[in-house]
């Protein structure tokens, strides 16, 4: 463990670690004058405003985006359509962004999963669901809100929020609080207990992104490092012409999933939480 990791570790060690105690450390660190605190203070842009949200969903009065803020839908009867499809994107996403394989249950690292409708939805009624969503699962990932409660919690903006929605990561500024993990209402987050190479075979891995290591929280990109090269996201590039998921601007009017979500009745996870999910579902 280095000195940065220890420095914040005592100054954490007065809080609660389940998030409760976090502002204090959080407001300590950054108006502190330690050199944690100093690199903690680069700005981070919030995007759109909740108006927005409610536009590109069609949930709302007219309002003038800005910029572009990428969204997904997943149309969940397609993969129950096509149930080895879901296991695809998973293997794409992992393989892509050499997601470990680890053997302990305890130990695993979820970028993209499939989840019961109950866990994905529990804000949606069960009562009387079809027999399609009673027997197959929901394929999730981070939804990368408009409003993040990871990243406000994060003390070394070691999540951020870029100017096109996408909720990115910083492995080298992470410091293992897990305080992120603790604010995340999704479970979109996981942590690395051990080292993750144990789980990759290293003659196999995508050498154009790197591994991580022990004591790091990881999740879904939106595979950032993938659009400035005119690449769709590895999952839903898995999918092909099926249409299960699609990626794109929610701004543009004219873009194909904002013309989905205009004609299709969606959901998302925990809307009553206010994070302003971006990624949508078709049920």
């Amino acid at each position: 463990m280095d000195k940065k990791r220890r420095e914040f570790l005592k100054i954490a060690g007065i809080s609660t670690l389940a998030g409760l105690g976090a502002p204090a450390v959080v407001d300590r660190l950054v108006t502190g004058s330690s050199p944690l605190a100093a690199r903690a203070a680069r700005e981070v842009p919030h995007g759109q405003s909740a108006g927005d949200q409610n536009e590109a969903a069609g949930h709302g009065n007219e309002a003038v985006p800005s910029g572009t803020r990428y969204g997904m839908v997943i149309n969940v009867r397609k993969f129950h359509e096509n149930p080895a499809m879901a296991e695809e994107c998973i293997r794409a996403c992992h393989s892509v962004h050499n997601v470990p394989d680890l053997a302990e249950k305890k130990d695993e690292i979820k970028w993209i999963w499939l989840t019961g409708y109950e866990n994905a939805f529990p804000e949606h009624s069960h009562n009387y669901r079809d027999e399609e969503l009673e027997k197959n699962k929901v394929l999730v990932l981070c939804n990368h809100c408009d409003s993040p409660p990871c990243v406000r919690a994060c003390p070394t903006k070691a999540t951020f929020k870029n100017k096109d929605g996408i909720v990115a990561m910083d492995y080298h500024r992470c410091i293992g609080c897990r305080f992120c993990m603790a604010a995340c209402p999704y479970g979109a987050r996981s942590f690395n207990w051990q080292d993750p190479r144990n789980g990759l075979d290293m003659n196999k891995i995508n050498r154009e992104f790197p591994t991580r290591m022990r004591g790091v929280v990881e999740k879904c990109n939106f595979c950032v490092e993938r659009l400035p090269r005119g690449l769709q996201p590895a999952c839903v590039e898995a999918t092909g012409t099926s249409k299960a998921m699609v990626f794109g601007d929610l701004n543009d009017p004219k873009s194909e999933i904002r013309q989905i979500l205009k004609e299709n009745y969606t959901i998302q996870r925990k809307p009553a939480l206010g994070t302003q999910p971006s990624v949508f579902f078709i049920v």
